[in-house]
């Protein structure tokens, strides 16, 4: 099979980006990106496609894919405006979702967040919320929706705020507990090959267990 993987560059998905090039079951992994992705480029499965994603309509059936991996993000301070955080968390990942299911992929896994909802007071929350609801909309024969709490890992980064909750909520209850990226990556992929048909839901205390 071909998995295709947006947002390879970030904590959860250069996580996703080895697990997939590690399983058997992809003969192809496809990564979209803003930038060259250095010496993992160099792996014999993997291709890359390096573009604006203003301009992922144009690539069509180069996106063509099995499995869909989207684990696209940033903040409200890199982005600059709500108007350019709404692109990037909202309207890229619907774009890639709607041109990969043309192209026939069955499965999209999405990273998500705890507590997203279309009635939450915040706007990331609702936001997600909202992304959550246009890839229901979809039909996708499988679709998995990753709600993490606060993403535990090594950033490239600096993201203070998000470090002292990872600190913070470590000793948490379970359902508030920091999950580690490399546990959301390695649940993600094993939940699109579990086939699983509908909508699967992960919540943040589920994915370490999904990780095994």
């Amino acid at each position: 099979m071909t998995a295709l993987l947006a947002g390879a560059t970030g904590l959860v998905g250069s996580e996703c980006l080895q697990c997939l090039l590690g399983q058997g079951a992809y003969s192809r992994v496809l990564v979209v990106t803003r930038r060259e992705l250095g010496r993992a480029a160099d792996h014999p499965k993997l291709s890359q496609i390096v573009t604006d994603f203003d301009q992922l309509e144009n690539l069509g059936d180069r996106l063509a894919a099995d499995h869909v991996f989207c684990a696209l993000g940033t903040t409200r301070r890199k982005a600059g405006s709500k108007e350019r955080f709404r692109r990037v968390d909202l309207e890229y990942p619907r774009s890639l979702a709607r041109i990969a299911r043309a192209q026939g992929a069955s499965h999209f896994s999405l990273v998500s967040a705890m507590g997203a909802s279309l009635t939450s007071p915040f706007f990331y929350s609702r936001l997600q919320g909202e992304l959550a609801k246009s890839r229901r909309d979809r039909h996708w024969p499988s679709l998995a929706i990753f709600r993490p709490s606060v993403i535990a890992g090594d950033r490239q980064e600096s993201r203070p705020g998000e470090r002292a909750g990872e600190l913070l909520l470590r000793s948490a209850p379970a359902r508030w507990r920091s999950v580690a990226a490399a546990d959301i990556a390695a649940a993600m992929v094993n939940v699109a090959l579990a086939n699983l048909p509908g909508v699967t839901v992960v919540e943040s205390a589920e994915i370490p267990g999904r990780a095994r």
